[in-house]
């Protein structure tokens, strides 16, 4: 069965990242996944201004709005900005740096 979500519906709650990610001591993030099929998940991400680290999974990400860098300890940076399409491999230690409220939507594989 096909489907669709609206990106934008959802409303997330945000909480303060945890101390050994938050960089900047104020950011907050928001998460929901929207759905599940086999070994794909799907879900919609936001980040505060600020700065945060992170441990990634292997994951696509889709700017829907907000400004900002992403950058990863062994190289590569993307500029996020709305429509960015961007790849995430497992492990990568990235740092966000986050200069307009960032939201994404979020696809990974198990």
């Amino acid at each position: 069965m096909i489907r669709s979500f609206d990106a934008w519906e959802p409303v997330l709650r945000h909480t303060l990242a945890s101390p050994d990610k938050n960089r900047s001591g104020d950011v907050t993030t928001a998460v929901e996944a929207l759905a599940t099929e086999g070994d794909m998940e799907v879900g919609v991400w936001e980040h505060s201004v600020g700065v945060s680290t992170d441990v990634e999974v292997e994951e696509v990400f889709f700017v829907l709005s907000g400004r900002g860098t992403v950058t990863c300890d062994s190289g590569g940076r993307i500029d996020l900005a709305p429509g960015v399409v961007g790849l995430l491999p497992m492990g990568a230690q990235t740092t966000w740096t986050v200069t307009e409220p960032l939201r994404k939507v979020w696809i990974t594989l198990s």
